[in-house]
């Protein structure tokens, strides 16, 4: 090795892209988050399903206990499904949390496949729910992606026989948290050039490849992601006395115009920020900009089961001016490779945010 000539300790072909995590070498301002603000409303969490684990093993007073130490006044739980599913999961938090915990209710995607009428039995199943004391509607990516018909014709998200769940949510007064698609990436070739290829190599049920042409139910693959969007878009605008709350921001955060257009447009559309820190926190600028003008209309929510670590990540996110750090606590990078940046939100966007957009919405 002549002098000058760089020494590598290791050649970089020896280093497997899982195992590469660079620290970052600025110096610069960093702050612990412990708890927020203000008293915090995580608007989209999991008690009672495999997302939520290990919580369904756990009671209630544990519960309490650490949304105390984390400054979290409320929560609510989206894994209510329907009849004796639902009424044990509200015994298990609603019950004894009473005020703290809201349960929402789901749908029977599978039941749709021998269900010609499946619009009507779910509306008469949300009125079921909400007498049995839920507290919302929950719509999972099912809708749009998955979820077949009596014909095992796809399900679009604006199918009107869903028409009458939508309109007795509106009746009932009962928001419906709605997730439809996923991530782009998901909907893209699994190559070289794609963003999310760690994610997707270790959840390959997450990547919906190939797409099929738009509009065409009848052929096999996967709807593109925006005719999904568009589906949804076209729900909100045909129900304006329902309340949507659009989960992970929206469905669409990598499209912040389009999602700042959709709250001009529309009066029902709220959004919660839930497992989208990763995209807001890459484009700073652009995401404190739609907290300023729609102050009144983002929820606070994590999709993490209850950890005092995932929602000090997010109180940093929103009250710092912190640069260039994780997304997730254990610095594992699981959306992509890349950090984020904090948004320093006035104290009036926060208190909005953190607790009273939730409490105008969800009847605790």
């Amino acid at each position: 090795m002549t002098a000058g000539e760089p020494q590598f300790d290791v050649r970089l072909g020896d280093v497997p892209l899982v195992d590469y995590r660079p620290r970052n070498s600025l110096r610069r301002a960093l702050h612990d988050v412990a708890r927020p603000r203000f008293p915090a409303v995580d608007a989209h969490n999991h008690l009672g399903s495999a997302f939520g684990a290990p919580w369904p093993s756990r009671d209630a007073a544990e519960l309490a206990a650490t949304m105390d130490a984390a400054g979290v006044e409320r929560l609510v739980d989206l894994d209510g499904g329907w009849g004796d599913g639902l009424r044990r999961e509200i015994d298990h938090w609603q019950a004894p949390l009473p005020g703290r915990v809201a349960v929402f209710a789901g749908l029977d995607y599978d039941g749709w496949a021998d269900d010609a009428d499946f619009g009507a039995t779910e509306a008469g199943r949300l009125r079921d729910a909400v007498a049995a004391g839920a507290r919302g509607l929950k719509v999972w990516k099912r809708l749009g992606l998955t979820a077949r018909d009596t014909t095992d014709r796809l399900v679009p998200v604006d199918d009107r026989r869903l028409d009458p769940l939508w309109s007795t949510a509106a009746e009932l007064d009962v928001p419906v948290l709605i997730h439809v698609a996923d991530p782009v990436a998901f909907f893209e070739p699994l190559d070289a050039s794609n963003e999310r290829l760690e994610e997707l190599a270790a959840n390959p049920d997450w990547h919906f490849w190939p797409t099929r042409p738009r509009g065409r139910l009848d052929l096999d693959g996967f709807p593109p992601f925006d005719e999904i969007v568009d589906g949804l878009e076209a729900v909100v605008a045909t129900h304006p006395t329902t309340t949507f709350i659009g989960a992970h921001v929206g469905c669409a955060p990598e499209d912040l115009g389009r999602v700042d257009r959709m709250l001009a447009a529309y009066p029902n559309w709220y959004l919660d920020i839930a497992a989208r820190i990763a995209e807001l926190g890459r484009q700073p600028y652009t995401a404190r900009r739609l907290f300023l003008r729609w102050p009144d209309r983002i929820l606070f929510g994590t999709d993490a089961a209850p950890d005092p670590a995932a929602w000090a990540v997010h109180y940093r996110f929103l009250e710092t001016e912190d640069e260039s750090f994780d997304y997730d606590p254990d610095g594992s990078m699981s959306q992509g490779r890349w950090q984020i940046h904090g948004l320093g939100l006035p104290d009036d966007v926060l208190v909005q945010v953190y607790r009273e957009n939730a409490l105008r919405l969800i009847r605790f």
